[in-house]
């Protein structure tokens, strides 16, 4: 049945946007990568009324976009299809675009109605739920690192920093904050800012990361956590195409180069009560110096409980180990404390007012929605069963004893999610023996392949 609201919002799109002939439909599959049907105009109604089948198996694909033969999606149930139905907000127009088009981002359901169980935005609406229940809103607010690389040497297999369009220079220090290296692509960044505000991204702030072609986009922080990583997506997508329209590559890879600094995926995210009052602001605790309440320390405890079996969905691919290393703005160890970087869980500066946690741990390789889910399934357990977490982190966190020893190997960590007994009754079990086998089948992949560090190393001396 057709949601009048939904079909208005369709309806206004194509009375404004007369000139458009196609609408891209987005699914995000587990591993965070867009797959979906360009729609002819006449056509994009339906999403909003008995919607647009696809194969099921959309979500479940592995990094290559190829079907797992471990598990039972795909080939082996002879890939059905299900009715992919629009998220309310998303559809947007796309302004990159050679020709007039449109775009939106689609969730699955059955016949009869049901969600997908691996549709990452219904995963995340169930947790969410999971908080509305003991009254609770998260306020999320996400961020993102990225390099812009050349797109010429790639072809040569060699990566390397992009040269800027402006002067013909290619960055080679860190020059962190530099305010000319966001000069340099001023005409890409801003068309970036321009494709943001036409499709309500809520963009703040561009900033020069700490390597050289790095940069960061901080997003506003937002009280719908669905709509929050919908932007976060819809934030990606547009860095990268707007970066391919002038003949840059633009990656979220977790640690494109060995020797610079890798690309995270930041997640602030406060709670609010049923009287929109921050529930993590409390008393001044002395030793970290911020105003946090026994909910914001709860929340700690569950954050740091569930980390290690949560590992697998904040670093999701081979490379995405790489950039976890100690001294390097990256986790490897399980503490939490005060307005600290070198930390996995921070709580920044500020006022009562905005009394959050930064959680720091996932590469810009993962997935927005799943990375969100699990972050608030830790927040939820821990304060639901009154976790007390150990005492905060004062200095560097990387010269600390203390603290949970984090699987940064990707076997270790496919492992801890195996054993986990947390994140199954939040992510359900289904899905996670899915997302195991699809992660443990590319891990048993990467290993048997051949790198060029083998011929390097072994070839002459082996």
């Amino acid at each position: 049945m057709a949601d009048k609201a939904n079909l208005k919002e369709v309806e206004a799109f194509l009375k404004v946007h007369r000139d458009v002939t196609t609408v891209d439909m987005m699914v995000v599959d587990m591993n965070g990568i867009l797959r979906g049907k360009q729609l002819g105009r006449d056509y994009v109604t339906k999403l909003y009324t008995e919607g647009v089948r696809l194969p099921g198996s959309n979500y479940l694909l592995d990094w290559t976009g190829q079907n797992v033969s471990a598990y039972e999606y795909g080939t082996s149930d002879g890939d059905p299809d299900y009715f992919c139905k629009a998220a309310p907000g998303t559809l947007k127009p796309v302004p990159w675009a050679r020709r007039s088009a449109g775009q939106v981002i689609a969730s699955m359901e059955d016949a009869e109605g049901q969600p997908h169980f691996a549709d990452p935005r219904h995963i995340l609406k169930r947790v969410v739920e999971r908080l509305a229940d003991i009254g609770l809103t998260p306020v999320i607010a996400i961020e993102y690192e990225f390099y812009l690389v050349n797109q010429d040497e790639t072809s040569k297999e060699r990566i390397v920093p992009a040269r800027s369009p402006q002067t013909n220079w290619r960055a080679s220090t860190v020059n962190v904050y530099g305010l000319d290296d966001v000069y340099d692509f001023a005409d890409l960044l801003g068309e970036v800012h321009d494709a943001c505000a036409m499709q309500d991204i809520p963009a703040e702030t561009i900033i020069s990361e700490y390597a050289a072609g790095q940069f960061e986009i901080n997003l506003h922080h937002s009280s719908d956590a669905l709509r929050a990583c919908d932007q976060a997506i819809m934030l990606e997508h547009c860095i990268k195409q707007v970066a391919r329209k002038h003949g840059t590559i633009a990656t979220f890879m977790a640690k494109p180069f060995a020797e610079s600094a890798g690309s995270g995926l930041h997640v602030h995210v406060s709670l609010l009560d049923e009287n929109g009052r921050n529930v993590m602001a409390g008393e001044m605790d002395k030793r970290i110096e911020r105003p946090i309440s026994d909910t914001l320390r709860h929340a700690v405890g569950g954050l740091l409980a569930t980390m290690p079996e949560s590992m697998a969905i904040f670093a999701p691919n081979a490379n995405s180990y790489r950039r976890l290393r100690p001294g390097t703005y990256a986790p490897v160890k399980g503490i939490w404390g005060g307005d600290n970087r070198t930390l996995p869980l921070r709580v920044p500066g500020g006022d009562a007012k905005s009394a959050r946690i930064e959680h720091r741990v996932s590469g810009a390789d993962a997935n927005p929605y799943l990375v969100v889910a699990a972050v608030l399934a830790g927040m939820h357990h821990g304060i639901t069963n009154k976790l007390t977490p150990p005492q905060a982190t004062v200095g560097d966190g990387y010269a600390q004893e203390d603290g949970i020893d984090l699987p940064v190997r990707w076997p270790l960590a496919l492992q801890a999610l195996q054993d986990g007994k947390i994140l199954p009754g939040y992510l359900g079990e289904k899905w996670l023996e899915c997302f195991h086998t699809a992660r443990s089948s590319e891990c048993d992949n990467h290993h048997y392949t051949i790198h060029a560090l083998d011929y390097e190393w072994y070839l002459r001396t082996a």
